[in-house]
Formats: C-alpha cells, structure tokens, sequence
C-alpha cells in the first residue's frame, strides 16, 4: 500500500513546477520518458464510485482501463486497473487484457465486468487523457508525477469517442507517491514544496465538467 498526495494547481507554467521538482533538496530527477495516458473510467449506472470519493467514504475502489500513447486512438497493451482506498492509503491491481478498438467499448464493457470485483454492473462513463512526466530520488523511495494538458469527454450516454469536450489545460496536478513505511520522513519531501495539497480526482472532476 503507498501514499498518493496530490497537489492542483491552476495557472501554473509547467516550467515552474518543473523547476520546484528538480531544485529540490532531495534531488528528483528524470525517471521515464514523458507519455500520454489515456484512461476510460467505468461506474455503475447510479455512478456509485463517483459518489463514493465525494461523500469521502473511507474504504472506496475505481475501475478503469489505461493506454500509453499520444494518439489515444492507437490502443496498444491496455490494462485493467482496480485502484482502491482506504483512507489515505491506496492499492493498484493491474490486468492486461487485449487491443480495443473505441469503435466497440460493448465488447471493452463485457471484458471489464467479467474481471472486476464491483458490486453493481459496471459501464464506460468518462475518457480523459493528459500528458505526464516522471521524477524519482536516486534512492528509490519517492517518486513525483506532474500531470497537465487534461482533457475529458463523456461516454455515459455515447456509444463511441469523438474528440474531447472538455480541455481542463490551465489545470495541473503534481503528485508525490510513497509507500506507507515512508511516511515518517515524507515531512522532509513537502515541507519544500509552495504548494498547497488538495484533495483531486481526475475520474471526479471529469464527471463534473462533462455530466454535472
């Protein structure tokens, strides 16, 4: 289990938030490639894992499927994520299942409630991408994403992908990822961030710019 803080911000150059990552005391620096990750997010019809993470239940679970490209039409080694919570702590399960073509998410749809442990039939309800960088300390223990270039479109009541409704590209999200044995020292990682840490779903605020 690891810790997820997260940090949104809006207005910021992604210049600026590179800089305070790679200034920092301790040392981040470039782990990965930047890529684009793209990402359906799937609910029951009363949207009960939305619902879930707003009414702050504190044992929660969020079904999604992701792919790495820029071209979120080229669906290349997707994978099936259940990514639970309790309190602050969060789990990952990761599947791979097979290449998807947008054009049929009914068969997409069949494949995810065949794994998935919800409770209720699950449905595609929101596609978002957004462009994300890595960094790690040289020791391993503590990584940062920042995530910008957000963008939403709504599947609930679509039978396909068009193109993105919703271009959220003045937002950004910096997130600081440990494990829980860590949490002691994480301390000396954000006491150097001028950030404020916020509570941030991309899953959430996607439902509310497109469906609400």
């Amino acid at each position: 289990m690891r810790y997820e803080r997260k940090y949104k911000m809006y207005d910021y150059a992604p210049s600026i938030l590179e800089q305070a990552v790679k200034m920092h005391p301790a040392s981040f620096k470039k782990i990965y490639p930047d890529r684009q990750i793209n990402n359906i997010y799937f609910d029951t019809s009363t949207l009960s894992s939305y619902w879930d993470n707003v009414n702050g239940v504190a044992e929660r679970k969020k079904y999604r499927v992701r792919w790495y490209n820029f071209d979120e039409t080229k669906i290349e080694k997707p994978h099936f994520e259940v990514k639970g919570r309790i309190n602050e702590l969060g789990t990952k399960k990761i599947i791979r299942i097979d290449d998807f073509d947008l054009d049929n998410l009914r068969f997409l749809t069949r494949i995810v409630n065949e794994l998935s442990d919800a409770p209720g039939r699950l449905q595609p309800i929101i596609m978002n991408s957004y462009h994300r960088s890595y960094y790690g300390t040289s020791d391993g223990k503590f990584r940062v994403t920042i995530d910008e270039r957000i963008r939403y479109f709504s599947l609930m009541f679509a039978q396909r992908f068009t193109r993105y409704t919703v271009q959220d590209f003045n937002a950004a999200v910096l997130e600081l990822k440990y494990d829980r044995n860590m949490d002691d020292y994480t301390d000396r990682i954000t006491q150097f961030f001028p950030f404020r840490q916020t509570k941030s779903s991309k899953y959430v605020t996607g439902v509310q710019y497109t469906i609400y």
